[in-house]
């Protein structure tokens, strides 16, 4: 019997659960699961079935969501745990980041080199930090 355990979700902490969770359902191309005034979950479509799985192995690798929950607080400092989104290398990548920027995200500084990175960080509308990598097809 395998010894692991699934990556069921990521927690976000937001101050608008709703705007930001359609904000990533949208970046993402993915769907809200369930939503109410204490969680907001987005998941991939593929995810969105309520189908029992009774295999571990596909248990396993079924595909993780967000789950945007309330916080009273602010974010104060840099994340240390972000999201890393990469196109596809048929898709226009500084079209994608422009359309990411149009929508509310914001470029932010901690600390890269431009002339040393192969991607690019952004926050999302409530400065949570997440990368945009160079292009790739796997």
């Amino acid at each position: 019997m395998t010894m692991a355990l699934r990556w069921y979700t990521t927690v976000v902490d937001a101050h608008d659960i709703a705007t930001l969770g359609r904000w990533w359902a949208q970046t993402l191309d993915w769907q809200i699961a369930y939503e109410d005034e204490h969680e907001v979950c987005v998941v991939p479509d593929v995810a969105a079935d309520d189908e029992v799985i009774d295999d571990l192995g596909t248990w396993l690798s079924a595909r993780t969501g967000l789950v945007f929950v309330p916080v009273p607080e602010g974010k104060a400092v840099k994340n240390r745990l972000h999201i890393d989104l990469a196109p596809h290398r048929s898709q226009d990548r500084d079209a994608e980041i422009a359309a990411l920027v149009e929508r509310g995200a914001t470029y932010v500084d901690v600390g890269q080199h431009a002339d040393e990175v192969t991607w690019t960080v952004l926050a999302d509308p409530e400065g949570n930090e997440f990368c945009v990598l160079s292009s790739r097809d796997r």
